[in-house]
């Protein structure tokens, strides 16, 4: 099963992400975390994405298409992909659909991960991230351990990103609702669409996912 996640930034995207892939063994395809192992895999299209990033220049949508490409044919599907961050526009989309086609595989599910803007604010301000392994925790609903380490990996270093702050955020919602909502339109039309609640605990959130994947 192949699913793709769509929401703001701040919506737990990646947090439900992870959920998938320890529970029911997804690969999950993050754009970022694509990027970065390309860069460092010593293959044709690393070298093509480290001379594109090193110019400062963004990734086209072909470079992560020929990404998403080599994952899909390499035969380690586990229980099926997420895609996380991709695809953030129509032309995306598009684009993903014909590689689907073009490798025997469809997209199940869209799910919509519904939440407030004034929501979304709270969240990101008192989000961190572990250094190391990159899990998410927030101040409020998912503190660093008494411990001050890593649930995950045991790691010891918290980071706060940069643009995590209010004014950032109105930036990165603006180029969402321009950008990727016309999706919501897209996939509803393709039957696809399936709202989940964002608002809710994380659980809740995961219950929502599960039915919707199980149903």
């Amino acid at each position: 099963m192949n699913i793709i996640l769509l929401g703001p930034p701040g919506a737990g995207k990646g947090t439900q992400a992870r959920r998938l892939v320890d529970e029911r063994a997804m690969v999950q395809l993050s754009t970022g975390d694509m990027l970065r192992e390309a860069r460092t895999s010593g293959t044709e299209m690393g070298r093509i994405v480290a001379e594109v990033m090193d110019r400062g220049d963004l990734v086209t949508d072909e470079i992560v298409i020929g990404l998403i490409r080599e994952k899909l044919t390499d035969g380690g599907s586990g229980g099926g992909y997420i895609f996380d961050g991709f695809p953030r526009t129509l032309a995306q989309a598009d684009a993903l659909s014909a590689l689907m086609s073009e490798t025997g595989e469809t997209i199940d599910h869209v799910i919509e991960m519904q939440i407030r803007d004034e929501e979304l604010v709270d969240r990101i301000s008192a989000r961190s991230t572990c250094a190391n392994c990159g899990e998410v925790y927030n101040d409020i609903t998912k503190p660093i351990p008494s411990d001050g380490k890593c649930t995950v990996c045991g790691g010891t270093e918290f980071k706060r990103r940069a643009d995590d702050t209010a004014e950032a955020l109105t930036t990165r919602l603006f180029a969402y609702y321009k950008q990727t909502s016309p999706l919501l339109g897209y996939y509803h039309v393709k039957g696809l669409l399936r709202p989940v609640d964002g608002m809710a605990e994380m659980d809740a959130v995961a219950a929502q996912i599960a039915g919707i994947l199980d149903a």
